[in-house]
């Protein structure tokens, strides 16, 4: 077994002040590495790619995009080196204790490649240089996620894991929505951005990526300086790559053992799919098929960040009140009925209409997921649960956006290739009625 780690508990947390900081500037993070999220991976970049490196700058790409399956795959590469990466690290960092340093190295990362996207000019030469800052990117940023999930059980008393959890997701919503805001009134909408911006070769829309960076480092940092970390093992980095990768192949071959967290983790990693396949080409969508430019694009995103923060903090207390699991199923069931006709509709205000309704259901589902996960995961194995966690989800999403883009282009089609999401929210939610929702002992 791994080494122990404390759960949350007047040692972890000495006094209200302290553990209210270190909670809030925890929930800041999803406020930092939304903006990556939303500007880079789903509304902003992801359309320029689009049409302004590999189609033409300003022009709607269509039902049939190559740009779109080609951004599809370059996401699907990087979730195989998260799926791979995932899992190991949880369990090194088991080993070693400290869950901060390993965020830093992942906040860099992510945050490196996504400044370099400024050097991303609209042509096709740079396609494939900006695919690679953003594969890279988004393996820092899900990497991330490993250990800043990590640290739920220990920063927030057993009886508000659900609410933080979902407070996170829902300030993480309304942090994208300041981000996009701040990118729609600053460099997109203007005929003159700030700072002296250009819009000659989309450098308003090249420097959203900086903004980003920027965006990501300074709301990192509270959860540095006010987060309590749990303490360090004192076991060396190199011993605990050792000890952490032998645990990890031990904990594969007697996954059985753990079955009710294995159907768990293979139902979170079917409707995270489809979540993730949808944050991936929702923008280029709304694009290319509905035929939005970049400033409704980006209003579009606002909205969506709005229904879906509210709906991850009101969520949160049906959490804490009825349970993650039935939360999550219901989080789906909402996410079914309001895709469906998604994929039918032709109009701008029909698919706003749809998508922000939508919206709702889309925190509820992550945030209740990360809860259960905390709830479910052996109190000394959280790290190495997250990571699994991480590498189930990734190791399945690899073939969401992938699929995406190959019923793309077979069918000629976008609203073909949107169809498959639907298809995994449903066998991901069959296969959660299967898990018993049972408390880990420090959170029962």
């Amino acid at each position: 077994m791994a080494a122990s780690e404390p759960a949350a508990s007047p040692t972890a947390a000495p006094d209200r002040p302290d553990r209210a900081r270190g909670i809030v500037s925890w929930c800041l993070y999803d406020w930092a590495n939304s903006a990556f999220a939303t500007i880079v991976g789903t509304f902003v970049i992801s359309v320029y790619f689009a049409q302004g490196i590999w189609g033409d700058a300003g022009e709607s790409c269509g039902e049939q995009s190559e740009g779109a399956a080609l951004w599809a795959f370059a996401i699907a590469i990087a979730g195989l080196a998260i799926a791979v990466l995932s899992p190991v690290l949880g369990a090194i960092a088991d080993r070693t204790g400290r869950r901060k340093p390993w965020l830093a190295v992942c906040v860099a990362v992510a945050v490196v490649p996504t400044a370099l996207l400024w050097f991303a000019l609209p042509s096709r030469e740079y396609a494939l240089f900006a695919l690679v800052c953003v594969a890279v990117a988004s393996i820092g940023f899900e990497l991330s996620t490993v250990f800043y999930n990590a640290m739920l059980p220990s920063i927030a008393p057993a009886r508000m894991i659900g609410r933080v959890s979902g407070w996170g997701w829902g300030l993480g919503y309304f942090g994208g929505l300041a981000a996009l805001a701040l990118c729609l009134v600053a460099l997109v909408q203007p005929e003159q951005p700030w700072f002296g911006i250009p819009t000659e070769d989309a450098a308003n829309i090249r420097a959203t990526a900086v903004l980003t960076a920027i965006w990501f480092t300074v709301f990192s940092l509270p959860l540095f300086l006010f987060t309590r970390d749990v303490p360090s093992t004192g076991i060396a980095t190199n011993a605990a790559i050792r000890q952490g990768l032998v645990e990890l192949l031990g904990t594969l071959r007697q996954i059985r053992r753990y079955g009710n967290v294995v159907r768990f983790l293979v139902a979170s990693a079917l409707y995270r799919d489809g979540l993730n396949t949808l944050f991936t080409v929702g923008g280029i969508y709304a694009a290319c098929v509905i035929g939005m430019d970049f400033a409704q694009v980006i209003l579009f995103a606002i909205g969506i960040n709005v229904t879906a923060g509210l709906g991850a903090m009101a969520f949160a207390f049906v959490d804490d009140r009825v349970g993650s699991k039935p939360t999550v199923l219901i989080s789906v069931a909402g996410l079914c009925v309001f895709g469906v006709p998604l994929l039918f509709v032709e109009t701008p205000v029909s698919f706003i209409a749809l998508a922000l309704c939508l919206g709702i259901f889309v925190g509820p589902t992550q945030a209740a997921s990360r809860t259960l996960m905390a709830r479910l995961a052996p109190p000394d194995m959280r790290n190495e649960m997250f990571g699994l966690y991480a590498l189930t989800g990734r190791a399945v999403s690899i073939v969401g956006p992938a699929v995406f883009g190959l019923v793309t282009t077979a069918f000629d089609s976008q609203r073909a290739g949107l169809s498959t999401i639907l298809v995994v929210w449903v066998a991901g939610a069959a296969l959660l009625l299967t898990v018993r929702e049972q408390r880990a002992p420090s959170l029962a």
